[in-house]
């Protein structure tokens, strides 16, 4: 899903830590202080909760937008936008918008 979303972007897909741990995605994905830093001009943080050292790998991005269910994440405090909607639901409902 999020690669669908990426790839109707033109984007690139990074992963939290919990997300390399949890055989979701490989490491070389993963972004923060024991993975990449990164600052792209937009940086849409997909069910990131905001742990201190995933920040440090993208707080120099130049617009953050947070998807979160959790509207007390702590990545909300600093998003520029934020959404609180079950990513499930926020993902496809962007990648359907989008027009190929």
């Amino acid at each position: 899903m999020l690669y669908t979303l990426a790839d109707k972007m033109g984007a690139a897909v990074g992963a939290s830590r919990a997300a390399v741990d949890a055989g979701y995605v490989p490491s070389d994905l993963q972004v923060g202080q024991t993975g990449k830093m990164i600052a792209p001009d937009l940086y849409i943080a997909v069910g990131i909760s905001g742990a201190i050292q995933h920040l440090a790998g993208m707080k120099d991005s130049k617009t953050i937008v947070a998807i979160n269910k959790d509207g007390e994440a702590p990545i909300f405090q600093v998003s520029d936008y934020g959404l609180v909607d079950d990513l499930f639901k926020a993902v496809p409902e962007m990648i359907n918008s989008i027009k190929d």
